[in-house]
């Protein structure tokens, strides 16, 4: 699955982990855990097993987001489409061992968002999901080091 590129809002990003991709992959698939180790989500609340077609809620700034599970492909792809505030999302993480460094994860991510909203606050909310996107490619990268760390 991949999210729209010709949305109203498209975002990317790329980080590298020094960590190998199972361990990158407990920290994204843990979505009830995500608030110990991202401030900015401060709820989440997964209502079945890491499966698609399985929903989760987690809130994030002043909304609350109902998402639900489109790929599990452990530790390569976590999808996951979603609607808040009447704009419907898709954010898709991929997983890959880093050619460079053997043992590291190659983390990319994007996302979309469609919507009248989207297209009425085009700027604001690309803005908005850059720094999104990077702040939660760090914190991950973050927290996966800290849990592969010996």
């Amino acid at each position: 699955m991949e999210a729209d590129r010709n949305a109203p809002v498209y975002g990317t990003g790329e980080i590298e982990v020094a960590a190998d991709p199972e361990t990158v992959w407990g920290v994204l698939a843990d979505i009830q855990g995500w608030p110990n180790w991202n401030p900015d989500i401060t709820d989440a609340s997964l209502r079945g097993p890491v499966r698609p077609g399985t929903t989760f809620s987690w809130k994030s700034g002043p909304g609350t987001i109902t998402s639900t599970l489109q790929v599990v492909a452990e530790p390569t792809e976590l999808t996951w489409t979603g609607k808040t505030m009447g704009i419907p999302a898709v954010h898709v993480y991929r997983l890959g061992p880093s050619e460079r460094h053997p043992g590291h994860t190659i983390v990319a991510t994007e996302e979309s968002w469609g919507g009248l909203l989207a297209r009425l606050l085009r700027k604001r909310f690309t803005a908005m999901l850059k720094t999104a996107i990077d702040t939660g490619l760090a914190r991950l990268k973050a927290e996966a080091e800290r849990r592969a760390t010996p």
